[in-house]
């Protein structure tokens, strides 16, 4: 993540601060703010674009915005599942596109969800939700969780969705032996962090059928995607969306108004404080 340098003299004298998950809130960023700082309210869900032992040094609170996005997210990662099985985005380019078509009884065969195998990698609030949601759609929901083998979950589902925070332990959880490990006909789906996915062997992948497809909503470099990605029919990319409804937004925005105000007017800790 490069550094915003218009950003971080804006942050000089502040009180308290509402990041952006693309911001780095690193040591550097908060000794540019100076001493009083007291409230960094991160305008996301998860935080690892933020140095919380940097802050806690410091001793400055931060927080963060749970349970408001938790279905926004999850009734994505349904929605990129329908449009990779059922290939929507697939039909809708070739619409545009002005391809000729007719309607018969093979054209653009799919898949549906019901009956599907639903594996939940970070059972988290909104990898719950997710669960409930595919469940209400008829899939079977397998479930693995932090400190728990991976592969019998990548070996029994027919849908992969990732929903576990990014971390060291974290990063390219999908690698190319993951990605083997999948069913040639299962599909992966990411709507939580995109350092969670090696994309080099995600492609790879891809492109000589050890998976049958992918759904991303984040990426490695975002928000710049690779090319590789962007060339396969057999991809659904959309632009970090996850939380992207308005009654979702508005909530993130309040919990980071109700931080400010804790920690600045009322002298208390926000109970969605992460330091």
């Amino acid at each position: 993540m490069e550094r915003d340098f218009e950003l971080v003299p804006e942050a000089r004298g502040a009180d308290g601060i509402v990041a952006m998950l693309s911001d780095r809130i690193d040591g550097d960023y908060l000794d540019v703010a100076g001493p009083q700082l007291r409230v960094v309210a991160n305008f996301a869900v998860g935080y690892d674009n933020v140095d919380l032992d940097a802050a806690r040094a410091r001793g400055v609170t931060v927080t963060n915005t749970p349970d408001v996005l938790t279905h926004a997210t999850a009734e994505l990662a349904i929605a990129l599942m329908l449009a990779l099985l059922r290939r929507v985005a697939e039909g809708d380019r070739l619409v545009r596109r002005g391809d000729p078509w007719e309607w018969s009884t093979t054209f653009m065969l799919g898949e549906g969800l019901d009956g599907k195998v639903l594996g939940i990698v970070g059972p988290g609030r909104i990898g719950r939700e997710t669960a409930r949601l595919g469940t209400a759609l008829g899939m079977r929901v397998v479930t693995v969780g932090r400190g728990e083998p991976l592969e019998p979950v990548l070996r029994e589902a027919d849908v992969v969705s990732l929903h576990a925070p990014a971390s060291q332990d974290t990063r390219h959880l999908i690698d190319t032996a993951a990605l083997a490990a999948m069913k040639p006909a299962a599909v992966l789906v990411n709507t939580a962090r995109g350092a969670l996915v090696d994309e080099v062997a995600l492609v790879a992948a891809l492109r000589d059928g050890t998976i049958a497809g992918a759904a991303l909503d984040v990426y490695e470099a975002e928000p710049n995607v690779r090319d590789e990605l962007k060339a396969l029919e057999n991809v659904v990319l959309t632009p970090h969306l996850g939380s992207a409804t308005r009654a979702a937004r508005e909530g993130m925005g309040m919990l980071c108004v109700d931080a400010l105000r804790a920690v600045l007017l009322e002298g208390r800790r926000p109970p969605n404080a992460v330091v």
